[in-house]
């Protein structure tokens, strides 16, 4: 009797945490979140949900840090539709009691995290870049200028999602964690999946590359910003844009960083012509290392910079290129 209540406590304080994937492989988020979920000092489970995706489930239990992994294989989760997600994740929790459910920010989380919300009737608290306590988070408002304590009081389970560019990520171990399949049943979705569109791209992904080369409107249309494009191209790295770049159709949406794009901080971030509003410092303000060339010496964007240069980026961009080249 002691034996199992021993067993029941464990579980009962034990963290789930969700992972972002394509049936093929994990979001390097999901490393990230494994990395914040740490703080806590519990077994951690990784939940991979999906349609025939055995290697993703390989791929978490080699996650430092990792106890277990509990691996759903269901046809009806290929796409990972969020109500087809949160059936299954209910049935999950049913069983295991987790204390808290963790997921990276990112699309995925936020339209599985708040639906989860709805159905165990709990606020979640997203975007949190540091832990206090297990129930003590800090996360950033107003674009990044204010940071907001936030405490659950709740007696129910946390939803959270995570900010990965204030974590690290988890190296890899050499020993698998156990993986344990998990049948949801029927998880069918209301919604009817109609098409997908990949575009494959040749550069690293925005979110998790190590260099990023931003352009701006400085850069004046869609052929000057192709010399971002060149420049991250001979440094290998991800192209990046400012919401004025994208609204000018300078290039594609997904570009976009800062409040309304995406987070990144890389070790190197680049900023073309860009004056550096602060919707845009919200999204890259945490780069190890910021250059940025701009004609304007006031612009914003000067002041977060490691180094700036004061100069047309059509003349200085192609006399780097040609030095990097050599």
């Amino acid at each position: 009797m002691v034996g199992i209540l021993k067993m029941f406590l464990r579980r009962k304080f034990t963290s789930l945490v969700l992972a972002e994937h394509n049936n093929v492989k994990l979001n390097p988020i999901v490393y990230s979140a494994v990395n914040a979920t740490e703080y806590f000092n519990d077994d951690i489970t990784v939940l991979v949900a999906g349609d025939t995706c055995g290697t993703v489930a390989q791929e978490a239990s080699l996650i430092d840090g990792v106890s277990r992994v509990l691996h759903i294989d269901n046809r009806d989760l290929k796409y990972q539709l969020a109500d087809s997600l949160a059936k299954a994740i209910k049935q999950v929790q049913q069983m295991n009691n987790f204390k808290r459910i963790i997921a990276g920010s990112s699309n995925f989380s936020r339209d599985v995290i708040p639906r989860l919300g709805g159905a165990f009737g709990v606020q979640p608290v997203t975007e949190i870049t540091k832990i206090m306590n297990e129930d003590c988070y800090k996360r950033a408002a107003y674009a990044g200028n204010a940071i907001y304590t936030v405490v659950f009081v709740q007696p129910d389970v946390r939803l959270l999602t995570i900010r990965a560019t204030s974590f690290d990520k988890n190296p890899v171990k050499k020993t698998p964690a156990p993986i344990e399949r998990f049948d949801a049943g029927d998880v069918k979705s209301a919604m009817t999946w109609v098409s997908e569109e990949i575009i494959k791209a040749d550069r690293p992904d925005l979110t998790s590359a190590k260099i990023v080369v931003a352009g701006g409107r400085g850069l004046k249309s869609k052929e000057g910003f192709k010399i971002a494009e060149e420049l991250a191209d001979t440094l290998g790295g991800a192209v990046g844009a400012s919401r004025a770049a994208v609204d000018a159709h300078y290039c594609h949406n997904e570009l976009q960083v800062g409040q309304t794009g995406k987070i990144v901080a890389p070790n190197l971030y680049i900023a073309l012509g860009i004056s550096g509003a602060i919707q845009h410092l919200a999204g890259m303000k945490d780069s190890k290392v910021i250059v940025s060339v701009n004609t304007d010496p006031e612009a914003p964007i000067f002041s977060v910079s490691d180094y700036g240069l004061v100069g047309d980026a059509f003349k200085v961009v192609p006399e780097m290129i040609s030095k990097l080249k050599k």
